[in-house]
């Protein structure tokens, strides 16, 4: 059976814009908002509360099976929430972002999280982000976006948001910190990082923000005229 609106899937790389887009997208198109990286980022955060070693697969796996990560939808995006407390803003730390990729390449965790998402997007009128949204958890989306960005601008754009938080970081360790997610994400044999056949790629590298919302909008727009 048809969906009676479609379903907007964005994947790509750290720093290459996804959520602040995805978000904008949303609004402007008045669907739902999932940021499907925050359901990881939650468990990897129960998962270090736990002192559970992130690449102890059994540990992880026995942690996961427990975890209860909420979404909550809200003017401005969403709220995430583990176990009935808010992290929403916990979950962007770096001890977070440095054990992520090693706990959501774990079959256990994704396969908690890929039920959540498909039960959150399965009336369509939604816009989800993350690494394997138009490859895995929705690879019939009526649209696929992979928003992409130059390691330099990508490793720029995350260095303000730390240096905004007062994050003690140097620019060159942060940006050697992108290129090994990027290689762990990609080379992962379980649902890794990489463009559906059918994805329309947006290189942001060169575009002001409004640009790359205006890219996907018109997309989705022009394909339901």
């Amino acid at each position: 059976m048809a969906r009676s609106n479609p379903i907007v899937a964005i994947d790509g790389p750290v720093g290459a814009g996804k959520t602040t887009t995805a978000r904008r997208v949303a609004d402007k198109l008045g669907f739902m908002y999932v940021d499907s990286g925050a359901m990881y980022r939650a468990v990897t955060l129960d998962v270090l509360n736990s002192g559970v070693d992130p690449t102890d697969e059994d540990g992880v796996g026995k942690i996961a099976v427990h975890s209860r990560v909420e979404i909550e939808r809200e003017a401005s995006g969403q709220r995430t929430f583990l176990n009935g407390e808010n992290v929403t803003d916990r979950i962007r730390d770096r001890d977070v972002t440095n054990a992520v990729s090693a706990v959501s390449a774990m079959l256990p965790v994704r396969e908690r999280m890929w039920a959540l998402q498909r039960e959150a997007g399965k009336n369509g009128g939604i816009v989800m982000e993350g690494r394997d949204i138009g490859t895995v958890v929705f690879p019939d989306a009526e649209f696929k976006v992979y928003l992409d960005a130059s390691v330099e601008v990508r490793a720029k754009r995350r260095y303000g948001e730390l240096m905004a938080k007062g994050a003690g970081i140097s620019f060159e360790e942060l940006k050697r910190e992108i290129i090994e997610r990027d290689r762990a994400n990609t080379l992962r044999s379980l649902a890794p990082l990489k463009k559906a056949p059918d994805a329309v790629v947006v290189d942001t590298t060169a575009m002001t923000f409004d640009e790359q919302v205006d890219a996907i909008v018109s997309l989705v727009r022009g394909g339901n005229t």
